[in-house]
């Protein structure tokens, strides 16, 4: 049986993961962690976010909740992230990585942390995304060309980085697949006369609204015809069953970067 850690358990995503971990066979919720100060601390969580007593304690120590798990998921902040990285390289403990908005010096630390531990990191956990993913490898440089490429993307309202991390997932796939350094052609605002677009431009456009769990559309416009394809997520749901399957899936591996495409096979 292998043991499940949950940080930010009462939050959006923590509290959907550990919900609905109870449907994994092979998998226990073993420990759940939240910021010191939070009046849910010393509580069960489950008596905390509705799935009834589960006897596991919310706790505010990191290395007290990720020591005793074989694998964390992680859906937090960035400084959280890192630090929970660090005390699970420590441990010799998996983690699935979720949290978005990391830069580049952000996942070169959780890279050193690979050389100790398995890891899964993804920007979206969900299986349509990561088919998506891969579809837009195959498509794009038939069509890059003769065809403009602008993603659009919408969130919900308290979502606080932009342009999401999927966005920029699907951009990157893009431009690896038709050669194009992302640094260069990336327009993520157009604002006034800015002129004709040029040819080789990726758009990256952000919406936020409301309660939006997830959309993201890409689209290949040519002259005389537009391909749209598009992904919505209807609940975080979606997230949360690849997050506890990527769990699954690290637990038993050696140390290393892998992501959702590793996960479900797509290599």
């Amino acid at each position: 049986m292998i043991k499940l850690a949950v940080t930010g358990a009462t939050g959006r995503m923590g509290s959907r993961i550990a919900i609905l971990s109870r449907e994994y066979e092979g998998l226990k919720l073993s420990g759940a962690l939240e910021r010191e100060g939070l009046e849910c601390i010393g509580r069960d969580l489950g008596s905390v976010i509705g799935m009834g007593e589960t006897g596991v304690v919310i706790k505010s120590s990191a290395y007290d909740v990720i020591s005793c798990a074989d694998v964390t998921i992680d859906f937090t902040s960035i400084s959280a992230t890192l630090a929970n990285v660090e005390i699970a390289s420590q441990c010799g403990k998996a983690m699935v990585i979720g949290t978005t908005g990391l830069q580049k010096e952000d996942i070169a630390k959780i890279e050193k942390a690979a050389h100790k531990i398995p890891i899964v990191m993804a920007p979206n956990m969900s299986v349509g995304i990561n088919l998506l993913l891969k579809v837009l490898a195959q498509i794009s440089p038939i069509l890059a060309d003769e065809y403009d490429i602008e993603i659009v993307e919408a969130h919900h309202r308290l979502k606080k980085d932009a342009p999401s991390g999927t966005a920029l997932k699907l951009a990157q796939v893009i431009a690896d697949s038709i050669e194009r350094n992302l640094d260069d052609v990336a327009v993520y605002c157009r604002k006034g006369i800015t002129g004709e677009r040029s040819r080789k431009e990726i758009g990256i456009q952000t919406v936020r609204a409301g309660d939006i769990v997830g959309d993201h559309t890409v689209m290949f416009g040519g002259l005389g015809e537009r391909i749209e394809i598009t992904h919505k997520a209807s609940s975080r749901d979606t997230f949360a069953r690849g997050a506890l399957r990527a769990a699954l899936w690290i637990a038993q591996k050696k140390p290393g970067m892998y992501d959702m495409q590793d996960v479900l096979g797509l290599k």
